[in-house]
């Protein structure tokens, strides 16, 4: 292994791809499934592959894994030209299938450890005498690494759930130096805090230099953790995008064959409906398809319908896009009137009330005022004092003065220094350490989200403590996590009837998420409260090293 380490260390030091796919084709009988396909990864990149179903991916997967032989192309890894068939693991490349292959009457350390079984000597191979007590160790440490809880390390593979299955294939590809990582739809079985491990994984990876390919067709995940996206369109690259070049409305146009760079671009407030668009859309085809032989006049209906409904799907689609236009003038504006508008308060109101104090302030020290006058005056100034700290408090809420110049990490803690001080609710607050400078208006609607979320809580909870936190999921993804300890929210929660009823709050909070396309969260807490999660795509975080 080090030897491999060494060249692959002389790759990144060149710049080189680490893997080479060139003119890549595979059919099966006459149907053709892949067709001439080529791309290259470099070292430490992200690749995510997806497209629609019957695009290839699979195959694709497949094929890079040595599992599939194609009938013309080549792959080239580490400077080599790699010959089918061949064991990935033994070439440095970490596979981690849809349906997990595991050995269901071997207990757990030895499928984590198959293939690469820890025993001495070396030299035996498979001949080796295993030593079950490193493996059982090194198995522990792996499954608490990943967070997967098991009855005993001596349960049989068929006893497994499958999201248990699926962590055992990962960890297994932890156990050997993989210098390239190929992900085939993993997160269908994890359940979401599982998704969220597999996502820091990548990361790591990337990190350390690991190139990772991962096929999936959740665009958030997608979005969160790639360098590029690869579309495939039947057994064709579509589209090769850097991913911070690239919008999801744009990768939905190619998911359902209308990427016309001449047609206005899809544009769909739920991007979790594009799964229901598409799999309509491929239905239609797929019927096209059986009747086209011998029914044409039903072939031309279903191209009729199918016309129609890219045509209505166009015109909502433009209508979004105007009323998304004039969301975003909205706020803009009104983010600007707020600026002007504690400027004008904090320049001219705010100044010519301290100097009307400081004038009252001279007039009182003269010896010539009466001292029912001297009382009189000092009330007055006191009570501009006060005048004067609530237009400040105005216009902190009105424009946070620290978040142009410090940031949004130090106007979060100012906001909620002061709105603990003015409602007596404890806060409790967690910053990520990498939080960095932002786009201005991403970090204003990060603060309006969590003020308006605050005000919330004071006025409709009945909370004594908030946890409150802001925290990068993956280098694209922010998370925020409001937790309060009250008295919930209400059954079957309405944002519509609640606007209807003037509360405007969580209304205002889902429309500039939407404008972000980040998603919204609301539940009760079984310990009794509410959380409020929240998680923001935006462009990659560069950090300095």
């Amino acid at each position: 292994m080090p030897n491999r380490v060494k060249k692959l260390a002389r790759i990144m030091s060149g710049n080189k791809p680490l893997l080479r796919v060139r003119n890549l084709s595979k059919s099966f009988g006459t149907l053709p499934v892949i067709n001439k396909v080529s791309f290259e990864i470099q070292p430490g990149e992200v690749v995510g592959l997806t497209g629609s179903t019957g695009s290839g991916k699979s195959v694709l997967v497949m094929l890079l894994a040595g599992l599939y032989e194609p009938n013309e192309g080549e792959i080239i890894f580490l400077k080599k030209r790699l010959d089918w068939p061949f064991a990935a693991q033994s070439q440095g490349i970490g596979v981690i299938h849809q349906r997990p292959t595991l050995a269901d009457d071997f207990d757990i350390p030895s499928n984590i450890f198959l293939g690469n079984e820890i025993g001495s000597p070396l030299k035996l191979g498979w001949l080796r005498v295993l030593n079950r007590h490193r493996m059982d160790q090194e198995a522990t440490r792996l499954l608490v690494r990943l967070g997967v809880e098991v009855n005993s390390l001596r349960e049989k593979a068929f006893n497994l759930s499958g999201e248990q299955r699926q962590m055992i294939a990962i960890a297994r590809v932890l156990t050997y130096p993989a210098q390239m990582v190929i992900i085939d739809e993993p997160t269908i079985s994890l359940s979401y805090p599982f998704q969220q491990r597999l996502l820091s994984l990548i990361q790591e990876w990337r990190e350390q230099g690991v190139a990772v390919l991962f096929s999936s067709n959740d665009l958030d995940h997608l979005f969160s953790v790639t360098d590029r996206i690869i579309i495939l369109d039947q057994g064709r690259i579509a589209a090769d995008r850097r991913t911070d070049e690239i919008t999801k409305e744009e990768v939905v146009n190619y998911l359902l064959g209308t990427a016309d760079p001449h047609q206005p671009r899809l544009i769909n407030w739920d991007f979790d409906s594009y799964d229901m668009i598409r799999d309509h859309a491929e239905k239609l085809r797929y019927h096209q398809m059986l009747l086209e032989k011998d029914l044409a006049a039903e072939g031309t209906l279903n191209r009729q319908l199918t016309e129609q409904l890219a045509e209505q799907l166009r015109i909502l689609d433009q209508t979004n896009l105007a009323l998304r236009e004039a969301q975003k003038r909205l706020f803009s504006e009104r983010e600007q009137e707020r600026k002007s508008l504690a400027r004008e308060l904090h320049d001219r109101i705010i100044q010519d009330m301290l100097g009307i104090n400081y004038e009252l302030e001279e007039i009182g020290s003269s010896s010539s005022i009466p001292p029912v006058v001297e009382v009189e005056l000092t009330t007055i100034r006191q009570g501009i004092r006060d005048l004067v700290g609530n237009l400040r408090q105005i216009c902190g809420n009105l424009r946070p003065p620290t978040i142009d110049s410090l940031g949004l990490g130090a106007a979060l803690q100012s906001c909620t220094h002061d709105w603990s001080l003015r409602t007596g609710i404890q806060v409790e607050l967690k910053l990520d350490d990498k939080l960095g400078r932002l786009p201005e208006t991403t970090e204003l609607s990060i603060y309006r989200i969590i003020q308006e979320g605050l005000n919330n809580v004071w006025h409709h909870a009945q909370a004594s403590r908030v946890y409150l936190s802001l925290l990068h999921t993956s280098p694209r993804t922010l998370r925020i996590s409001l937790q309060d300890n009250g008295t919930g929210l209400g059954e079957d929660l309405d944002l519509t009837e609640l606007a209807s009823d003037g509360h405007f709050g969580l209304m205002g909070i889902s429309e500039r998420v939407s404008l972000m396309g980040g998603r919204l969260h609301l539940q009760n807490l079984p310990e009794g409260g509410s959380l409020l999660m929240v998680e923001i795509p935006h462009p990659r975080v560069v950090t300095k090293k």
